[in-house]
């Protein structure tokens, strides 16, 4: 099945501006034209769900277009996208357990914030 670029936006709640951008930093060399047109197709839109994922997980466009290059060029470079990825992997479990560590703090304030406000102001009264 094909789709236009409308339908690709709607289909990864993308706007079309963020597809022609991502097309213009060379990050979807995959789509097809047909007289100058995108064509799009379900492995394509596949491939727009990996770059979000990958940016909204802290991948810079230049990682990302990298990785893609790798991907498409050859089999003997897809080692080179994979360890890309597997590096990326470990990035995102350390944003986790950052995150995690954060969120404990924020729930030990909340919990404990009330009590030292509480004994904070009866000192003073």
């Amino acid at each position: 099945m094909t789709y236009t670029i409308s339908q690709v936006a709607e289909k990864t709640n993308l706007s079309v501006y963020t597809i022609r951008y991502y097309d213009k930093e060379g990050l979807l060399p995959f789509v097809d034209r047909e007289n100058g047109v995108r064509v799009f197709h379900d492995q394509d839109i596949e491939w727009i769900d990996l770059i979000c994922c990958l940016k909204h997980t802290g991948m810079p466009i230049k990682d990302i277009r990298t990785f893609i290059q790798y991907c498409m060029d050859n089999d003997a470079v897809v080692d080179k996208g994979l360890e890309i990825l597997i590096q990326h992997k470990h990035n995102v479990e350390q944003q986790i357990r950052d995150t995690q560590r954060s969120l404990e703090t924020i729930e030990y304030k909340i919990n404990h914030l009330p009590q030292m406000y509480k004994e904070k102001f009866s000192i003073h009264h």
